[in-house]
C-alpha cells in the first residue's frame, strides 16, 4: 500500500485585491476560461484564414463576425452551465433556496449544461447571421476542448470533484472535505486524481485528434463529422472517467455509498454517466450519417 502523493501548495486565487472595501480576486478557474475561450477564438480565426479547410474551399463567415459568435457562446456557457447544475445535480438545494441560483461564484457548474447552452447559442447566432449551423458546430467543437483543458486543471488545484479512494502510485491526499470523507469513513486518504484524467482525455487527447483532422485532413469538408466525434469522444472519456470520480455528496447515502443516480440491487450509472450515454450516441448518430453524406 503506497503512501498518497501530499496535496500541491497552490492557491486557488492568482492574486486579490481590496477595491473600497470590496475583496476582488483573481481565481485559476475563472482564468482557465477566460484562456481556454482565447485559445478557441484563435482556432476558429486559423480555420477561417484558411479557405481550402472549408467545404467548396469558402470560409463560412468573416473574421469580424467572431466577437459576435463569442458573446453567443459566453452566455451559453455561463447560463447553461449554472442551470444544468441546478436542474440535474441539487434541484432540492435551489428549489428551497431559489436566490441561490445566480450566484455562479459560490460554485456549481455542469459541464452538460454548458453544452446544451452553447448548442443553444450557437444555433441563435446561426440562425441570425444565416451562417450554416453544420459548420459553426463543427469549429465550436474544436475550439472548446483548449477550455476544458484549462478548467479541468483548475478543478485539480481548487481540489473539487476529487476522485473515488485509491492505493495507486499516483494518489493524491486532497485537503479538505476529501481528506474528512476519508477519515470518517476509515478509508485511504489517497484518491485518484479525476481532474487530471478529465483534462488529459477530454481536453488534450481529444483536442488533439480533433485539430489534426481539422488541420491535417480537412475534416471540414465533411459536415457534421467533427461534431459527431467531439460528442462521442467527450462522452466516451467521461463515461469511463466516472468509475473512478466522486460523485457529488448529495448523491452519496448510506443505501447508495456509490452515489449512483439510477442503480438497482447496487448496480447502475453515476449522474455524469446518466447524461454522458445521449451525448454518445447522438455523436456516433451523426458521424455515420456524416459518413454517408459525404
Amino acid at each position: 500500500m503506497s503512501n498518497p502523493i501530499p496535496f500541491p501548495a497552490i492557491s486557488p486565487e492568482i492574486f486579490s485585491i481590496n477595491v473600497f472595501g470590496f475583496e476582488l480576486a483573481l481565481r485559476w478557474y475563472a482564468m482557465g476560461y477566460i484562456v481556454g475561450i482565447a485559445i478557441g477564438w484563435q482556432v476558429i480565426a486559423a480555420a477561417l484564414r484558411r479557405p481550402h479547410l472549408w467545404r467548396g474551399g469558402v470560409a463560412p463567415m468573416e473574421h469580424k463576425q467572431l466577437e459576435d459568435l463569442l458573446t453567443y457562446v459566453v452566455i451559453g456557457v455561463i447560463g447553461g452551465g449554472r442551470l444544468g447544475y441546478v436542474l440535474f445535480y441539487n434541484p432540492a438545494r435551489f428549489i428551497a433556496n431559489p436566490l441561490e441560483i445566480p450566484m455562479i461564484w459560490t460554485g456549481g457548474m455542469s459541464f452538460h449544461g454548458g453544452f446544451i447552452g452553447v448548442v443553444i447559442g450557437v444555433w441563435l447566432f446561426s440562425y441570425r447571421k444565416k451562417i450554416p449551423f453544420s459548420a459553426l458546430a463543427d469549429i465550436v467543437c474544436v475550439a472548446a476542448t483548449p477550455a476544458i483543458l484549462l478548467v479541468r486543471i483548475a478543478n485539480f488545484i481548487n481540489a473539487e470533484l476529487w476522485g473515488r479512494p485509491t492505493d495507486l502510485p499516483w494518489a493524491v491526499a486532497f485537503p479538505g472535505q476529501a481528506a474528512q470523507s476519508c477519515a470518517m469513513a476509515t478509508e485511504l486518504c489517497g484518491r485518484h486524481p479525476s481532474q487530471l484524467y478529465e483534462a488529459g482525455l477530454e481536453g488534450l487527447i481529444l483536442g488533439a485528434i480533433l485539430m489534426t483532422l481539422v488541420f491535417g485532413f480537412g475534416a471540414l469538408k465533411r459536415p457534421w463529422m467533427i461534431t459527431g466525434l467531439f460528442f462521442a469522444g467527450y462522452g466516451i472519456s467521461r463515461f469511463i472517467i466516472e468509475f473512478v470520480r466522486q460523485p457529488d455528496a448529495q448523491f452519496v447515502t448510506e443505501g447508495n455509498p456509490l452515489g449512483l443516480a439510477f442503480h438497482i440491487d447496487g448496480w447502475g450509472v453515476t449522474m455524469g454517466q446518466t447524461l454522458s450515454l445521449p451525448m454518445i450516441l447522438i455523436g456516433l448518430t451523426i458521424f455515420v450519417m456524416a459518413r454517408r453524406r459525404s
